[in-house]
């Protein structure tokens, strides 16, 4: 059901008008890319097919933060709000590097799932602070227009719903898992 849930969500993101209205929004750009990173590999809930451990944690931890960070860059960031070409290959990158993430927390021991969700909640709250604080325009006038605000407010509410709302979706996975084994640590004693 969550992967059908996902599915439904992921086809509703891409070839819905969220894609072509992410060019002229970076809030609408932040949703994009919070569903397609977060939310649909979350819900999908892949694991490893030969399990996870210390080497495939690390690796799904690093790859998902350089892709965020790296489409975050100026040059990176307009081109995929600029061209078709580059919003495929941001898109698919971000997908991805989510659906490996969340694999190999899925795939690891609870421990290593909640240190590397924790790392994430804090690059993913740390860069969009980084982007909502900045005292000037970092990605130019293409990344406003739909909402009605201008290009520094678009991207102060974009910076804050990466780290408000992408910072909690991490978060509270860690924090459930936390709670989960810290129940199976309680039941054994």
């Amino acid at each position: 059901m969550r992967r059908a849930l996902a599915l439904v969500l992921l086809v509703a993101l891409w070839l819905g008008p969220l894609p072509g209205l992410a060019t002229g929004s970076m809030v609408l750009h932040m949703v994009l890319h919070l569903g397609v990173t977060a939310v649909v590999p979350l819900l999908w809930a892949p694991r490893l097919p030969a399990g996870g451990g210390p080497v495939a944690l690390m690796l799904g931890g690093v790859a998902e933060m350089i892709v965020v960070w790296g489409w975050h860059l100026p040059g990176p960031h307009l081109w995929a709000r600029l061209t078709d070409t580059g919003l495929v290959f941001e898109q698919l990158s971000f997908l991805g590097a989510g659906m490996l993430l969340w694999a190999s927390v899925r795939s690891a021991g609870a421990f290593g799932g909640v240190l590397v969700l924790l790392a994430t909640t804090m690059h993913m709250t740390l860069l969009g602070a980084l982007i909502g604080l900045s005292p000037r325009e970092l990605y130019g006038g293409i990344c406003a227009g739909h909402l009605g605000l201008s290009v520094l407010q678009e991207q102060q509410l974009a910076g804050a719903l990466m780290a408000g709302a992408g910072g909690a979706i991490y978060l509270l996975a860690a924090l459930g898992r936390l709670g989960r084994m810290l129940q199976l640590t309680e039941a054994r004693a």
